[in-house]
């Protein structure tokens, strides 16, 4: 499982005109489920994001976490993070779960983020989105559940 954190001043997902998705101060996270992702994938990056100091304390340094500012989440599906481009110059996401078994573990990544209290909005998994954001820094990290990185 892969996520791209990126840390914002706002964030908002629109599907066919409509917003369904709008966060404040936060995190807009893309996240990416490949085929062999399980809950423990989900559970590993949930508490990472959860804890992760990238937000300034009272003397600008990266200190507190989402949870410490009262932040708010945004999370989007995004297959294309599974993508293996070794070959040739289009990308396989061959290896990206499917959704019978992505849906619930996107669903259980977005109820253990909102188990902790930090307000979680979403995208429509496998829709056509369109997302804006106001980066905040910008402050991008991406993480990997497999490597721990």
């Amino acid at each position: 499982m892969k996520v791209v954190i990126q840390r914002v001043s706002q964030s908002e997902v629109v599907v066919d005109h409509k917003s369904v998705g709008k966060i404040g101060k936060g995190f807009m996270l893309l996240i990416g489920i490949d085929e062999t992702d399980e809950k423990q994938d989900v559970e590993w990056l949930a508490q990472k994001i959860l804890n992760l100091r990238v937000f300034g304390d009272d003397e600008g340094k990266l200190n507190l976490s989402i949870l410490d500012i009262k932040g708010e989440i945004l999370c989007i599906s995004q297959f294309t993070l599974i993508a293996d481009y070794k070959k040739g110059n289009r990308p396989s996401f061959i290896k990206a779960a499917k959704p019978d078994q992505a849906v619930p573990l996107f669903e259980y990544f977005k109820e253990e983020i909102a188990k902790s209290g930090i307000k979680t909005e979403s995208g429509i998994f496998g829709a056509d989105m369109k997302v804006s954001l106001i980066n905040d820094g910008p402050v991008t990290i991406v993480m990997d559940s497999k490597t721990k990185q």
